[in-house]
């Protein structure tokens, strides 16, 4: 590899840190930023912000692929993803100045949200020109290999994240941190905006870019001509169903969902939690470049659709065994404790709640929610129409789940049954990140890093996959839109399903369905639908394409 080769790979991966630093960053901190921006409102107002600062993180992606997709494959890659960068970066930045609402009012969420909106448009735009001015640099039989230097960077934005908060905190202490702290990992970000700039305004633009222009063969409307001709429309189609939805899903599930049921299912604390999803991705990360490597081999779809077809086949028995490692005391109280919710089934909602919002008061849903909460495995036995929830454990009277003290009278009950207490001794615990040397988390370790080669099979080669799909003159429209899709639809929803799931059927492990269903559409329709790319040239444009269609008419 040359000094401009990696020039090329370090220039264009920059962004893709950036883009998952400030995903975990505003994710992890909500929390504390709620507090500062939205908690002085009533509660309407507050739920307008939530919705808004989730449609800047998932859903409006997408709209920001199209946006600078077009612009990336009118104007060129290069200009287009260095604007992105200026954007997602000094917004980023930004918020760490921002005065709160105590200073400004009202002023400060609506900034804030908007502030999060750009940050979406231009992450929308940052991943695909990275991995096509990548992909359209490197060597023939070795995209994947190049490709994967970006796909490694999403995972260093985490880890990068994972460390500036954790040091953020231990140096100012936690009351700090929630009252300014905070501010620090934010403001950050700005020595990454520095020196992302100044390499990307020494790049050149893409040869296969500017062979198209001096030819005259782009297009004129990437974006009718992508998705408003049915032939590319298609393969966009195929490209989101039979590659990048798998991977989300795989992808989400290695690396948050694995957070969030450490934390939210399991009650391990926030550091040790932290610090085990660390290590594993210390440990794993470097699948992503050994399968990009191997996927110029083999190919890209062996790979991603073995990532998608093994993960679903091994999640269950590997967050059970999670489960077990990481608090024996609720996995054995799952096993061998019976809780029903005796109920009149039409009053229960599925309490799909992706923006945190949502309230629901029936009772039955009252009792779905604690016990989801509180991690009980349950079962729901049908009630005569009327009658009123109430949560049966061991075979004792029902407690009422419209009583005032139900809360209180729910925990004492499961505490008595054997589910372990807030304190329970058996929770795996981490006082410094060299404590990995113990039992549990060691073996928890173990289980994360499997989880991020999985990660890493499935992503290490997408980029390459999607570069390929799609030709010169709507490249970079074409693969942002379904990579957006697939990762902030099918991906992004995939924490709040999952608990949605959990609450609805009183199994902790059920939300696990999601991905594993995802994962095995992705390897069905990939296999049959999907073709393979790795050997495709993704410099020819039409001028190319049509000189060999009239020289095979000719002989």
């Amino acid at each position: 590899m040359s000094p401009e080769e990696r020039k090329v790979i370090v220039a264009s991966s920059l962004g893709t840190v950036f883009e998952w630093y400030d995903f975990y960053l505003y994710g992890s901190l909500a929390a504390v930023i709620g507090a500062n921006f939205f908690s002085q409102f009533p509660e309407s107002t507050r739920n307008i912000f939530a919705l808004l600062a989730f449609a800047a993180g998932f859903l409006v992606r997408p709209f920001g692929a199209l946006v600078f997709g077009r612009l990336g494959d009118l104007v060129g890659r290069k200009y287009t993803f260095l604007i992105t960068i200026v954007i997602m970066g000094a917004s980023t930045f930004v918020v760490g100045i921002l005065p709160t609402s105590d200073s400004i009012g009202i002023l400060a969420p609506i900034i804030l949200i908007i502030l999060r909106m750009l940050q979406g448009l231009a992450l929308g735009g940052e991943y695909g020109g990275a991995a096509t001015y990548v992909a359209e640099h490197a060597p023939h039989g070795k995209r994947g290999f190049y490709t994967s230097f970006i796909q490694v960077t999403a995972t260093a934005g985490l880890f990068l994240s994972l460390l500036v908060i954790l040091f953020t905190q231990l140096a100012v202490g936690d009351a700090n941190f929630r009252a300014w702290g905070w501010r620090i990992p934010f403001l950050v970000s700005i020595l990454l905006l520095g020196i992302s700039v100044w390499i990307r305004l020494q790049m050149e633009e893409s040869p296969a870019f500017r062979k198209m222009k001096e030819e005259g063969s782009g297009s004129k409307a990437p974006i009718s001509e992508a998705f408003g001709q049915w032939k590319n429309a298609k393969v966009a189609l195929l490209a989101l169903l039979g590659l990048v939805m798998g991977q989300a899903v795989v992808w989400y599930t290695g690396q948050f969902y694995a957070l969030f049921f450490m934390g939210q299912v399991l009650k391990v604390d926030a550091f040790t939690t932290n610090m085990l999803i660390a290590w594993s991705l210390l440990l794993g990360s470097g699948g992503f470049i050994f399968f990009g490597w191997l996927s110029d081999k083999v190919g890209r779809k062996p790979i991603i659709l073995g990532g998608c077809l093994i993960a679903a086949l091994t999640y269950f028995p590997l967050f059970k065994l999670m489960s077990a490692e990481a608090n024996p005391d609720l996995a054995r109280a799952h096993q061998s404790i019976s809780v029903q919710v005796v109920v009149d089934k039409a009053g229960c909602s599925f309490q799909f709640n992706p923006t945190g919002t949502a309230r629901f008061t029936q009772p039955c849903d009252v009792a779905k929610a604690a016990l989801a909460r509180a991690s009980v495995n349950y079962t729901v036995e049908e009630a005569a129409p009327g009658t009123v929830a109430g949560v049966r454990i061991q075979g004792a009277a029902p407690i009422m789940a419209d009583s005032p003290t139900f809360a209180r009278d729910l925990g004492a009950a499961l505490t008595a049954a054997g589910y372990p207490a807030a304190s329970n001794p058996s929770v795996v615990k981490m006082s410094s990140p060299f404590d990995i040397f113990r039992e549990q988390p060691a073996v928890l370790i173990g289980i994360l890093t499997l989880l991020v080669i999985y990660v890493t099979m499935v992503y290490g080669p997408i980029a390459a996959a999607l570069v390929e799909l799609f030709p010169t003159r709507i490249r970079y429209t074409s693969m942002s839109l379904p990579y957006h899709i697939g990762n902030g639809w099918f991906g992004g929803l995939l924490p709040a399903t999952s608990f949605a799931m959990i609450a609805q059927t009183g199994d902790v492990y059920y939300g696990l369905w999601y991905p594993v269903v995802i994962a095995l559409i992705t390897v069905v329709v990939g296999t049959f639908f999907v073709p393979e790319t790795k050997d495709r040239d993704i410099f020819a444009t039409e001028n190319d394409a049509r000189a060999a269609r009239e020289a095979e008419a000719r002989g």
